[in-house]
């Protein structure tokens, strides 16, 4: 007889990873990011899936945007997970920008018959409160919209502690990886019990 957690998530699972370097593994051994800790998790649960990380270091929404369609029809995910937005803030575009891009790539993921999570960001106090707050907001009221689940900020829990960043205070050290998968990974779990 199979179990029920092993029929849960019977049907094997395509995840594309669609972010920018805090996915990439920017300044990172390979293998010691959060999108491949989640890769080794998956398969300790016994957990039928195969990532995509179409992460790009320094991406922001407008370019994810341009670059989703391709990925989703050379890859036919199931699920997509949406991690941009920082780029966006950093370089402060409009939040109104950023939010049209995100809910174009949650519209075509869906099209392309993929479940969507959004992961939310914050920005550094000194970008100003009000676009801080703003910037912040958008992830939330834009999953409620969507109906998308949100993993509401993902460096949470390491964002204050800057012994956990590389000497550009931007990226997370590994060892705070495991923290940001651990951020997201109640979010996504749900999404890979079959259909």
């Amino acid at each position: 007889m199979v179990s029920a957690a092993a029929s849960a998530y019977s049907a094997p699972k395509t995840i594309l990873v669609v972010g920018d370097s805090l996915s990439a593994e920017y300044g990172l051994a390979r293998g010691a990011g959060w999108v491949a800790l989640l890769e080794q998790k998956l398969r300790e649960q016994k957990i039928d899936a195969r990532i995509v990380n179409a992460s790009v270091s320094g991406e922001t929404t407008s370019g994810g945007r341009t670059r989703l369609p391709a990925l989703l029809g050379k890859h036919k995910p199931d699920i997509v997970v949406i991690e941009l937005g920082a780029n966006d803030g950093l370089r402060g575009l409009p939040v109104a920008a950023a939010e049209a891009n995100l809910r174009a790539m949650v519209s075509a993921a869906r099209a392309g018959g993929a479940r969507v999570l959004l992961v939310g960001m914050r920005m550094p106090p000194n970008y100003g409160r009000d676009y801080a707050d703003k910037f912040f907001a958008m992830f939330g009221a834009l999953s409620k919209d969507v109906k998308a689940p949100l993993a509401p900020f993902m460096l949470d829990g390491v964002a204050e502690k800057t012994e956990l960043f590389q000497p550009d205070r931007l990226h997370p050290l590994a060892s705070a990886h495991p923290i940001i998968l651990g951020n997201i990974w109640p979010h996504l779990q749900p999404l890979l019990k079959a259909k």
